[in-house]
């Protein structure tokens, strides 16, 4: 578990790093472990490249990880963006949101289906992350609204829209049994409840989110290891 989070954290500092956020992530707010995962704060100016870099980052960091680790199982991220204010100790509404987010069964399911040699990240924004990105202009980086496949998340008491994002995949060719009709108005791809026959991998997880009057947003990776041939729970 300990080798797990220092693996998250080294990842992620180095996707960061890469896309010139790594000064924001030394100054990360209320950096905390939860478990087998890992919880902090950023400022809300590195959104839009939280959301049009971060992905593509998080999985080059993987497979470079991977390449250094050659006898170990690959690790795989999921990851939840979500915007809001928090207070200085982070506890409040929209970290719980960001968590929720992060607990949709559709993250697993997506990575329990592919090759994590091939596909390492799950990325899942809130649809004010997506309005706020995308609706405003203010995206960067090569990640089109398209690619961000509408779903709407229900998780104990917690039930709202999100978007799906998996770096590399065309939304337009995945398997249509993952996909119906969206419960709102949506310009991108509609992605309701997967199937439940895959088991469920082992996670960890790693949160950003908003906090204070300036606000700090949100995000939340969640490291999902891979043993032989098949799953460990």
């Amino acid at each position: 578990m300990r080798q797990i989070n220092a693996d998250i954290q080294r990842v992620v500092e180095g996707a960061l790093g890469a896309i010139g956020l790594g000064e924001d992530w030394e100054g990360r707010a209320f950096p905390q472990h939860t478990g087998d995962g890992y919880v902090a704060g950023m400022d809300t100016a590195v959104l839009p490249a939280l959301v049009g870099w971060f992905p593509e980052a998080l999985q080059a960091a993987l497979w470079q990880w991977r390449r250094a680790n050659p006898g170990l199982s690959p690790l795989q991220l999921r990851v939840s963006v979500h915007v809001g204010p928090l207070p200085d100790d982070g506890l409040g509404v929209p970290m719980v949101h960001t968590h929720r987010l992060l607990d949709d069964s559709a993250l697993r399911e997506l990575l329990a289906r592919v090759d994590p040699k091939t596909y390492n990240t799950a990325v899942i924004i809130s649809e004010r992350v997506y309005e706020d990105v995308f609706e405003s202009g203010l995206a960067v980086g090569g990640a089109l609204a398209s690619q961000f496949a509408a779903r709407f998340v229900r998780v104990k008491t917690f039930a709202q829209p999100a978007r799906l994002h998996v770096p590399g995949l065309d939304w337009g060719i995945a398997d249509p049994s993952i996909f119906d009709v969206p419960e709102r108005p949506s310009d991108g791809p509609g992605l309701t409840t997967a199937p439940q026959h895959s088991p469920q991998p082992p996670s960890g997880s790693v949160s950003f989110s908003q906090y204070g009057q300036g606000g700090t947003q949100g995000v939340n990776p969640t490291v999902t290891n891979h043993f032989g041939g098949g799953h460990q729970s």
